[in-house]
């Protein structure tokens, strides 16, 4: 989250993608640094997805990232 931020605050659009356990974390990481920046829950675990897999993830969430990332 910490990049994004910071490339957020360089104005350069950003997304972060993490899966659905750090949301709490995410949360509060967000009001601990004062902002909100633009983010995207995958289902969890990702760790051993196979290349399939994660191209099926990505597929499914493309369109949030994308729409994130024009607001």
């Amino acid at each position: 989250m910490h990049d994004t931020v910071d490339l957020e605050i360089r104005g350069v659009p950003s997304v972060f993608v993490a899966s659905e356990v750090f949301i709490d974390a995410a949360v509060s990481q967000a009001q601990a640094l004062g902002l909100d920046p633009a983010r995207v829950f995958v289902p969890h675990p990702i760790q051993d997805r196979t290349d399939d897999e994660m191209r099926a993830m990505a597929e499914l969430v493309v369109e949030q990232l994308l729409s994130n990332l024009r607001a």
